[in-house]
């Protein structure tokens, strides 16, 4: 049986340790993951993420930074990948606000490095990350790929346009089957800390206030992690198992949420049912970069694999906090002198 090799960028990340994990467990997949572990948030996180994966006996990991040239390309030299799944990048929209240059180096000259081995080393597929933060303020709701993205509010969004359309690029010039994955506010088990939901939990549980921008009045199309990796998946099979039948290279964006729209207000009610304990919120004015709501139309991913996400907030954040609490807390330590507690789960 043909074992198929995949390259998987940013695998401590959030994203990248679920979608690693999930694919390791797999007989089908060898899984080579690269990260460069930056200090962006708290690094005992992405090691303790990477301590999951080493248990798995078809997992490598490689210490590599995107950005170097020379180590992708001996990483792409050792290895004869038949995919490659760029989650590497910087994230953060608000972040992007005080670090511009850090968002063009990591997503577009980072991803500018990988295609190039890619296009040299005449690999087939390439999966990427890109984000519903490319809709900017879009009036319409719920938000399709074949709306205008042409006014990106963030140069965390700016960054990501960028990546769809130097991915349009080389999949014109050398028939690769690229496809971007505008991602809807995913949440989870193992999440980053600098998400609403993580830093909600976390003050709540130590009787600090937080806040609420443009006064509460948001809403998000908040997407389970454990929905986003069997899409991934679902497309994955796809593309590996069948793409050799395509009449011509792919180039495709697909939204990737639960296709539910979610008032902020209700959702951090719903971590206060949880926790037993109620929120102190500072209302705040809106803040600059964020956008009013999202919401993903996932009928093209559903035509193209029958996606259909089946977690709502009602079960995926109690799935959270309950990791939360293990991971954070030793019996009734506080979290800040059990940070480097190992997983439990």
């Amino acid at each position: 049986m043909k074992k198929y090799k995949i390259l998987v960028t940013g695998c401590a990340g959030f994203i990248g340790f679920h979608l690693s994990k999930k694919l390791s467990g797999s007989k089908y997949f060898d899984i080579v993951g690269i990260d460069n572990l930056n200090n962006y948030y708290d690094i005992q996180l992405k090691v303790d993420r990477l301590s999951l994966l080493h248990s798995f006996r078809n997992f490598k990991f490689h210490k590599i930074d995107i950005k170097n040239r020379s180590e992708l390309k001996t990483l792409f030299n050792k290895y004869n990948f038949d995919l490659v799944i760029n989650l590497a990048a910087q994230a953060g929209v608000r972040y992007s606000i005080q670090n511009p240059f850090s968002y063009i180096d990591n997503n577009i000259t980072g991803f500018l490095n990988i295609l190039e081995e890619v296009k040299s080393h005449e690999i087939r597929n390439v999966l990427y990350a890109s984000s519903s933060s490319v809709y900017g303020n879009n009036k319409k709701i719920p938000f399709s790929e074949t709306d205008s993205v042409d006014n990106p509010i963030s140069i965390y969004a700016a960054s990501k346009k960028t990546n769809e359309l130097i991915a349009y690029t080389y999949h014109s010039q050398s028939h690769i089957n690229l496809i971007g994955l505008r991602f809807f506010t995913v949440y989870g088990e193992w999440g980053r800390p600098d998400m609403a939901y993580f830093v909600f939990t976390k003050n709540i549980l130590d009787d600090k206030p937080i806040s609420l921008f443009n006064n509460g009045i948001m809403k998000r199309d908040f997407t389970y992690v454990g929905d986003i990796v069997k899409g991934i998946e679902g497309i994955i099979k796809k593309i590996i198992f069948t793409g050799n039948h395509f009449d011509r290279p792919m180039y495709e964006i697909f939204n990737i949420g639960n296709n539910t729209s979610v008032e902020l207000k209700y959702f951090i009610n719903i971590i206060e049912h949880e926790l037993k304990k109620k929120a102190r919120i500072n209302f705040l004015p809106m803040q600059s970069g964020d956008v009013y709501e999202t919401y993903a139309d996932i009928e093209k991913l559903k035509s193209f694999i029958g996606y259909n996400p089946q977690t709502p907030i009602e079960i995926g954040l109690p799935k959270f906090i309950n990791w939360f609490k293990k991971y954070y807390y030793n019996q009734n330590e506080t979290i800040e002198s059990s940070l480097k507690a190992k997983a439990t789960v």
